[in-house]
C-alpha cells in the first residue's frame, strides 16, 4: 500500500471511531500552517500559575496528561526557548434536559399483549422528567511564539453527570485533543 492510502484508511477508521465516542472535537483559529515539526513545547498554566479548571486536582491532571501526550509524540519540555506554546482553559456549564421515556416500549413487536401493560403509560403528562448535567468544554490552544501567532485552537466538548465520569472525560478528552494535533501537523507535513 501507499502512503496515501494508508492515511485515508487511518482518517476512515478514527472518524468511525470518533462517529462512536461521546466527545466532540472542533478546530478553531487555524491562523497558518506549520512551516516545522515543532521538538519542545511550554505549558503557559504549568508556569504562570493559571487554573483552567476550579478543582485543583483536575487542573494538575490536565497538566500532566498534556506533557505526557506531547512528550510520547518526541516533543521536550523546554521552559526557557520553547517552539511551541500550550495554554489551556476550560468551560464547565451546568445545565438540564428534561427526559421522556419511551410511551410504548413494545410497540412494533407486539401489538398488544395483556401482560405486559402499564398503568404509568395512562398518564402521559407526568411521564417526563428533568435530569441534571453539566456541559464540559476542555479548550486548548497551541500557539507559535516566533511568530506570535495561534497555530491552532482545539476545544473537547461533552456531557457529564457526575464527577468520577467528569474526571475520566477530562483526561479522554485531552487524548482526543492530542491526537487530533498529531493528525493536522501529519495532514499539513507528511
Amino acid at each position: 500500500m501507499n502512503k496515501s492510502t494508508i492515511i485515508s484508511l487511518t482518517l476512515l477508521i478514527s472518524f468511525i471511531v470518533a462517529g462512536c465516542s461521546s466527545i466532540e472535537i472542533f478546530k478553531e483559529n487555524t491562523e497558518f500552517k506549520p512551516y516545522v515539526n515543532y521538538q519542545s513545547f511550554v505549558i503557559i498554566n504549568k508556569e504562570v500559575g493559571q487554573k483552567g479548571f476550579n478543582d485543583e486536582l483536575l487542573d494538575a491532571k490536565v497538566i500532566d496528561e498534556i506533557q505526557y501526550r506531547l512528550e510520547s509524540l518526541g516533543l521536550k519540555y523546554n521552559r526557557e526557548k520553547p517552539e511551541l506554546i500550550i495554554r489551556y482553559t476550560s468551560n464547565e456549564d451546568v445545565r438540564q434536559k428534561e427526559i421522556y421515556p419511551n410511551q410504548y416500549p413494545f410497540w412494533g413487536w407486539r401489538a398488544w399483549d395483556p401482560f405486559l401493560f402499564d398503568p404509568r403509560f395512562m398518564q402521559r403528562q407526568q411521564m417526563n422528567s428533568t435530569k441534571n448535567y453539566e456541559l464540559l468544554q476542555v479548550i486548548v490552544d497551541f500557539i507559535d511564539p516566533k511568530n506570535d501567532k495561534m497555530l491552532m485552537r482545539l476545544t473537547a466538548v461533552s456531557e457529564v453527570y457526575n464527577e468520577k465520569e467528569k474526571q475520566k472525560k477530562v483526561i479522554k478528552s485531552v487524548q482526543k485533543i492530542i491526537e487530533t494535533y498529531q493528525l493536522h501537523l501529519n495532514q499539513i507535513n507528511p
